[in-house]
């Protein structure tokens, strides 16, 4: 960790502390957005993190850890979305902005940017967008008749079927068709990027990597704290087991995030992500699980704390594609590789991603 990382990574998980808790997800989850945590967010300067005009800013791998820490802290407003989306909008040449905005990965049969009769126009819809009736912008991938798009929509106008994720958070759904909008709203995607859902899955995964730490950091604290036959729970041998097991997820899944985030800026990025999104989506359900199993009656009940990391954890291991969605994406590389070139191809990644971080992460075609 740099001084600049471990400055940022302080001074945030201070502000998170003071603006999150109790009130903050009560709030959130009966439909009232938080004004006041978001304007604390953007006076820090957080929405806009990834964006790096002076050679002192972070770089992205120094950034966007801050994603976990809002994971940690169950942060009921779209920041990392909003860092990732201004890092997109400020490679493809697009104005950057403090307002909150969501990150859209069209269904199936995917969205269209076309030209009509002089107008741009969009065609498709969106599933289950996080905070979609919420922002005033959502950023999307369109297809076009020759390289993908990155589209800054605006939602004024929208008309949003509303629902809410089992953490009580805004998961809203739309439809595009015949959708106007002005060619200072698109780009071309900036090329060597990940791709929106990648870029997804790597804020989930560690959104959840934070969430599972602080998972583990009450179980730990109530079976020291609950008595039972005379004595804390923690130090009974069958609880022990349960927390050392929890534990050991809890740093596979941070390991797998973190490696992702080192790999953001190379060639291997799309494998690096798959990878985390299945690993870590894997070991959600399980701390979840053990951390229910530790707390007993108390953890379900609404004046504990826990659930509301845990449905946290069992909302974002769905979104932007499931463990089993990337494990056979990762099948597929593998069996493409063929009998003989898997092991080549796995210690190539190695190589290269080594030779990456001694150049500075710069591309490879």
């Amino acid at each position: 960790m740099t001084d600049l990382q471990d400055i940022l990574i302080d001074s945030t998980n201070r502000l998170l502390n003071d603006i999150s808790g109790r009130d903050l997800w009560s709030s959130s989850e009966k439909g009232i957005w938080p004004e006041k945590a978001w304007a604390a967010l953007v006076e820090m300067g957080l929405a806009q993190a990834l964006v790096s005009d002076e050679s002192d800013s972070p770089s992205a791998a120094e950034a966007l850890p801050l994603a976990e820490l809002a994971g940690y802290h169950a942060l009921p407003v779209p920041l990392a979305e909003a860092m990732v989306g201004n890092y997109l909008l400020a490679s493809a040449g697009l104005p950057t902005t403090d307002q909150p905005m969501a990150l859209a990965c069209p269904d199936q049969a995917g969205v269209r940017l076309s030209r009509v009769d002089g107008q741009w126009c969009i065609t498709g819809s969106l599933r289950r967008v996080a905070w979609g009736h919420d922002v005033p912008r959502v950023l999307l991938t369109a297809q076009t008749d020759h390289a993908p798009a990155l589209v800054n929509l605006s939602t004024t106008g929208l008309s949003w079927r509303t629902d809410t994720s089992l953490a009580g958070e805004p998961r809203d759904s739309c439809n595009l068709d015949g959708v106007s909008i002005n060619a200072e709203d698109f780009a071309a995607f900036p090329a060597g990027e990940p791709s929106l859902l990648e870029w997804g899955a790597l804020i989930r995964s560690l959104q959840m990597a934070g969430a599972m730490r602080r998972v583990l950091e009450l179980s730990v604290q109530y079976a020291n704290e609950r008595v039972q036959f005379g004595r804390p729970i923690g130090k009974f041998q069958a609880v022990q087991q349960q927390l050392a097991a929890a534990a050991g997820q809890v740093a596979a899944a941070g390991a797998a995030a973190n490696s992702a985030v080192r790999q953001v800026g190379t060639r291997d990025a799309g494998f690096a992500i798959a990878v985390a999104k299945s690993r870590v989506g894997e070991a959600a359900g399980l701390v979840a699980a053990i951390g229910h199993q530790v707390h007993a009656a108390m953890g379900f009940t609404q004046e504990h704390t826990l659930h509301y990391s845990t449905r946290r954890l069992w909302s974002w291991r769905d979104e932007f594609g499931n463990e089993a969605f990337w494990q056979q994406k990762l099948g597929a590389l593998a069996a493409a590789q063929g009998r003989d070139g898997l092991w080549p191809y796995l210690t190539s990644l190695q190589e290269a991603g080594r030779r990456d971080h001694e150049t500075g992460g710069e591309h490879h075609e």
